[in-house]
């Protein structure tokens, strides 16, 4: 059995698949509201590390960020620990976008464009000042401050643009940096993740101390460099005796396209594991704690109170429905309209956030703030 094909081909399908559930996920995020489906933000990890300073010195979330935010971003810190920016390589939904794009480019083109380096190198630390940027204004505005530009929402609001747009203007430059994205990405493999990516650039400094690199066997070697030509991020792979650079994804594919056994190996603590035996504990390590964490109720990625929880109606969510929130509170159906002050002409299935769409002047904000 070809186990380095398998492995290809494993990362392609589990990488597919979270792009397909995160792009569904997305769109029932718009149908029903966080209250019954996670949005993208409570469902990435560099969510919780916005929402850091929030939670430590308030005891509070940001908006949009919950409990299962947060175990996110330490199983994510974990990996990046043991395995580099495996995240990145191996799970992350929106650089599988930017690879299937890479794809679709090489066919158009018939060949893979590199930027120079002399652009290319200082273009590198501009994801290290958004991490700066977009970590600094979270914890000093208390919000998702990054949200209206950052081109992953965008991708999730797909279905809603004219929605998104006229809720927050400024979503206007998210959509056109995803259009920007996925045009570069055309061009030049995983362009966001090299060169805009703030979550990548906490991932690529977490990996910095971890034990896992690729080392490269200079006698084995047959100078063919395949390696450079299946690198997503042009490192340049066939002159390094060991790879430990923050760029490396940990994807793999440079081991996987060597045709010559030993010349290039996965080491991590110096023990040589295949990248498929990498990717297994990857994909276990990830979803595993995930599902330990759902098991034992703590994996909150909605606003949807806990089994048994009933909250003030000052706390009910504009993602609710009218009807969700009487279940939410505890309150007879009739009680809401009564308090929220909605006039009974409108549906219990409205979220209370439309409610302005149908009664013009209404603020569920206001009224809340009345009572």
């Amino acid at each position: 059995m070809n186990w380095n094909k398998t492995a290809k081909w494993l990362r392609i399908i589990i990488l597919v698949g979270l792009l397909v559930w995160i792009t569904v996920d997305a769109y029932l995020h718009q149908v029903y509201g966080g209250a019954k489906v996670p949005s993208v933000h409570a469902l990435c990890p560099f969510g919780a590390l916005e929402s850091l300073y929030s939670l430590l010195f308030f005891g509070s979330f940001i908006k949009k960020i919950f409990m299962g935010t947060v175990i996110l971003l330490v199983l994510t810190v974990v990996l990046a620990v043991i395995f580099r920016r495996s995240f990145c390589g191996l799970l992350c939904p929106f650089g599988t976008l930017q690879e299937l794009f890479a794809r679709l480019g090489q066919k158009i083109f018939k060949k893979r464009f590199t930027v120079p380096p002399f652009v290319d190198k200082p273009l590198r630390y501009l994801k290290y000042l958004i991490l700066a940027l977009t970590i600094g204004m979270a914890w000093y505005t208390g919000i998702l401050w990054m949200a209206p530009y950052d081109p992953y929402s965008a991708y999730s609001h797909i279905s809603a643009v004219y929605a998104s747009i006229q809720e927050d203007p400024a979503a206007i430059v998210g959509f056109i940096l995803l259009i920007v994205t996925l045009i570069g990405s055309l061009l030049y493999d995983r362009f966001f993740c090299k060169y805009l990516c703030p979550a990548g650039a906490f991932y690529a400094i977490i990996g910095k101390i971890s034990p896992t690199k690729i080392v490269r066997n200079n006698q084995a070697c047959i100078n063919c460099k395949a390696c450079n030509k299946a690198c997503p991020v042009n490192i340049n792979v066939a002159k390094a005796e060991k790879i430990t650079d923050a760029e490396c994804l940990n994807c793999n594919e440079c081991v996987l396209a060597c045709p010559k056994k030993g010349a290039l190996e996965v080491k991590t603590a110096n023990k040589v594991i295949h990248p498929l035996t990498a990717l297994i504990l990857v994909v276990f390590l990830f979803f595993g704690t995930i599902a330990i964490a759902q098991a034992t109720g703590n994996y909150q990625v909605t606003s949807s109170p806990q089994k048994g929880e009933i909250v003030s109606i000052t706390e009910v969510k504009g993602s609710y429905t009218i009807e969700d929130a009487a279940e939410a509170t505890g309150l007879p159906l009739q009680e809401i309209y009564e308090k929220l002050s909605i006039p009974e002409s409108v549906s219990k299935n409205t979220k209370l956030k439309d409610i302005s769409k149908e009664i013009p002047g209404y603020s569920l904000d206001e009224t809340k703030e009345k009572l």
